[in-house]
């Protein structure tokens, strides 16, 4: 459904025919982490996350998923090398 609070005209998963089904009958407006984000929309109410209805549970756990101003790095895991077993595994080529 559409939703009729804050985010009018935009399709909304908590909209029901008796409003806002979500925590507090709204969503939440976005936190200072989310500056920057192109996923954040300004409606005359404030800004708002075009994804998620309460950003700062996003980041409680320990950072938003679709955050677009952060780079992600992949970090290289380095295995420890049993010195005795790699002297094993050398000596039998």
């Amino acid at each position: 459904m559409l939703c009729q609070t804050i985010k009018e005209g935009t399709e909304c998963v908590f909209m029901t025919k008796k409003g806002c089904d979500f925590n507090g009958g709204s969503c939440h407006p976005i936190i200072d982490k989310c500056e920057g984000c192109s996923k954040c929309v300004e409606y005359p109410a404030g800004k708002y996350c075009a994804i998620y209805p309460d950003p700062a549970g996003k980041w409680a756990i320990g950072g938003c998923p679709s955050a677009t101003h952060i780079e992600r790095t992949a970090e290289e895991t380095s295995q420890k090398i049993n010195p005795l077993k790699a002297s094993k595994r050398g000596s039998r080529r």
